[in-house]
């Protein structure tokens, strides 16, 4: 068990309790051929604030979630997912993470419980940083198919995320003019000063700082969104000629 301290030790909170830790438990007795009970699955354990460990763990369920989406995994998929652990997290942690996730998808995953009880416990920004995670995976192909976008739509909508936030992520993953209005969560007939004001808040909500307490792998990450904004803002008022 020692050799999954970085990705367990800082996990024991509440993505070990409910649905998502009675599933993350046996995938990882099934790993270290000790039975569920290594991890605190049954409960009687307090929740607490989101650790990095929650959010790891969450992210890999979830990624799990939307590969079996489309009913079929292949190891093109496994290749790209396990290169974009290595760079948010780093080798080690994404060797533990892939390893974690090949037990994950031999289970049947409960994805609204699992969905609803990291919408209970885990702050809006690391949910929203979680969302452009899982986004982010779904194209690492280059292509997003109707079945994990449906799916994707819905693990959002049980994580209790709003349908413009929901929708500014998703564009990020878009290159044209409206993806960059949905960015901003605005529209092509908003004034100047709407979009300012939509500028700012955006970038509020949004502000890697908000997920620094998840580490700097996660922050890092969280910068892509936020340089997002930025493009999107600038491409708007490229195209309306505002200096």
């Amino acid at each position: 068990m020692a050799k999954f301290g970085k990705w367990i030790g800082g996990g024991l909170g509440w993505a070990f309790l409910g649905p998502l830790g009675g599933l993350l438990g046996f995938a990882l007795g099934s790993m270290l051929d000790g039975g569920s009970s290594v991890v605190g699955a049954d409960g009687q354990r307090k929740a607490g604030p989101t650790t990095q460990g929650d959010f790891l763990n969450s992210l890999v369920v979830l990624v799990a979630a939307v590969m079996k989406a489309d009913g079929k995994i292949l190891r093109s998929e496994l290749d790209y997912v396990k290169a974009n652990f290595q760079r948010s997290f780093g080798p080690a942690a994404a060797q533990q993470a892939t390893q974690l996730l090949k037990e994950v998808l031999k289970q049947d995953i409960p994805v609204e419980s699992i969905s609803r009880q990291i919408g209970r416990h885990m702050d809006y920004s690391s949910k929203l940083q979680l969302l452009h995670f899982v986004f982010g995976i779904s194209k690492a192909d280059g292509h997003v198919s109707e079945s994990e976008l449906k799916l994707i739509e819905r693990i959002s909508y049980y994580m209790d995320i709003s349908s413009s936030d929901y929708n500014s992520v998703k564009a990020t993953f878009y290159d044209n003019l409206d993806s960059a209005y949905a960015i901003l969560e605005v529209n092509e007939n908003s004034t100047e000063d709407e979009l300012k004001k939509a500028y700012r808040k955006m970038a509020i909500k949004h502000h890697p700082d908000k997920v620094a307490y998840l580490g700097d792998d996660i922050k890092k990450k969280a910068k892509e969104k936020f340089q997002k904004l930025t493009e999107a803002y600038e491409k708007i008022k490229k195209a309306r000629g505002i200096a």
